[in-house]
């Protein structure tokens, strides 16, 4: 009954939030679970991350038995994490194929033996405080490697300089589940609880960070590049509009042309017919026409 007594309240307070937040950690690849169920498909996505998860909350979980005391927290966020990673991954190989489902029960292979190999060995190897030092500290260097894991996403990030790999939820909720996580072992005196979760804070911290910076200079980008093109387009109308106002005056040409040739027809018809009368009111006498070229304008005088 020692493991369900919490002697201290710090240590049920902070082991009490690292409960909730880690929950939300754990159920936040439940929508690309639905979508698996959806699809009937795996999509391309792997199990590993399911896998590893799976063996970092039962060496945990082993961890918090052997050592007792205030660990019943300890034991309950990894007894859920157990039953929710397994249900992912039995989910995950019903829509596998053949040989996804091979590679994922070779991971879940070599998951289980290891888990025995730790168990069995700590426990025939060591005993009292060395025994959980042991247990604790492979703990320590499993957590570490599941907190590196999103440094292949950091990279990516720093590489492409875009943020569509990193949800910033994701990221906020391991910083904070890290924090509780720290806390509950400092109050609980727990190197082997507080050291990779101190490591967990920091990495969170610099994904919030390289996120925001990113996502601001993207934004800023945008914002510069679509006030260029706006003042490429305003600017190049109104050159345009100059340009071709000016080929239109310096094209422009006044010069007389003589119509008397166009009307020498007429002319010679009344001349023949003897009408001089009508010869003269309809314009004896010189005609001028004025020609601009773009806009034409007659004047008869």
């Amino acid at each position: 009954m020692e493991l369900f007594v919490v002697h201290s309240r710090l240590v049920f307070v902070f082991g009490l939030l690292g409960n909730i937040i880690s929950t939300g950690v754990y159920f936040a690849p439940m929508p690309t679970i639905i979508e698996i169920c959806k699809a009937k498909s795996t999509m391309g996505f792997q199990s590993l991350p399911y896998i590893v998860s799976l063996f970092s909350a039962l060496l945990w979980l082993f961890y918090a038995l052997v050592k007792g005391g205030d660990t019943f927290l300890l034991i309950s966020i990894n007894t859920l994490g157990i039953f929710i990673e397994s249900v992912y991954i039995i989910i995950f190989l019903i829509f596998a194929t053949p040989n996804t489902k091979k590679q994922t029960f070779k991971g879940l292979t070599g998951v289980m033996v290891l888990c025995l190999v730790i168990s069995l060995g700590t426990f025939f190897s060591f005993q009292g405080h060395t025994r959980v030092l042991v247990v604790g500290w492979i703990c320590v260097a499993v957590s570490v490697c599941v907190f590196a894991a999103p440094l292949t996403i950091v990279f990516e990030v720093v590489r492409t300089k875009s943020v569509e790999f990193m949800p910033l939820s994701l990221s906020c909720f391991l910083t904070l589940s890290a924090t509780m996580w720290f806390a509950y072992g400092m109050s609980l005196k727990d190197i082997c609880v507080t050291v990779p979760n101190v490591l967990g804070f920091l990495l969170g911290v610099f994904q919030m960070g390289l996120y925001a910076y990113y996502k601001r200079k993207a934004a800023k980008n945008i914002s510069n590049t679509g006030e260029e093109k706006l003042k490429a387009a305003g600017g190049g109308n109104k050159d345009q509009h100059v340009i071709n106002m000016s080929v239109a005056l310096s094209n422009s040409e006044v010069h007389p042309v003589d119509s008397s040739g166009r009307s020498s027809e007429a002319e010679d018809e009344t001349q023949r017919s003897g009408s001089q009368d009508d010869n003269d009111n309809n314009g004896g006498g010189s005609s001028m026409k004025l020609e601009v070229r773009g806009a034409r304008a007659d004047v008869i005088n």
